[in-house]
C-alpha cells in the first residue's frame, strides 16, 4: 500500500491486487445503484459515499472486504449479518466468500432513509 492518501476510488483500488480491486468495484457500483443520489469521495483513506451526511464506507484488506455502514445499521441487519465478522458499525466480507450485493444494497438504502429521517428533524 502506498502512504500517500488515495486521490479517488480508482486510485484507491489500483493499490489492490487484481481480484481485490475488482471486488471493491462491485462494492462501489452496488452504493452506487442503491444511493444514485450519493456522492462519492474518499475519507479516512477509504472509498466513501454521502447524502445528507455520511452514508457508508468501504475498505479492501489482505484477508477480506470491510463495509462501515454505522451502528444503526449493523444493528438493523444483524440476523443477516450473523454468518460475518462484525463490530459495533462494521463488518468483514470475506475474500473466498461471494460479497452479499443484495445486502449490501439494503443496508445502503436503509443508510439513505436513517439519513434522510435526521435531516427533517
Amino acid at each position: 500500500m502506498s502512504k500517500t492518501a488515495p486521490k479517488d476510488f480508482e486510485d484507491y483500488a489500483r493499490r489492490f491486487p487484481a481480484p481485490v480491486a475488482r471486488l471493491l468495484g462491485k462494492m462501489r457500483l452496488t452504493v452506487r445503484k442503491a444511493a444514485p443520489q450519493a456522492a462519492e469521495k474518499i475519507s479516512y483513506g477509504i472509498p466513501a459515499f454521502t447524502q445528507n451526511g455520511m452514508l457508508v464506507w468501504f475498505a479492501g484488506f489482505k484477508k477480506h472486504i470491510g463495509f462501515y455502514p454505522g451502528a444503526g445499521a449493523i444493528l438493523v441487519f444483524k440476523s443477516e449479518l450473523s454468518g460475518y465478522k462484525s463490530a459495533k458499525g462494521s463488518v468483514q466480507f470475506p475474500l473466498d466468500k461471494p460479497l452479499p450485493l443484495a445486502l449490501v444494497s439494503r443496508m445502503v438504502k436503509f443508510r439513505v432513509k436513517q439519513n434522510l429521517s435526521r435531516k427533517k428533524k
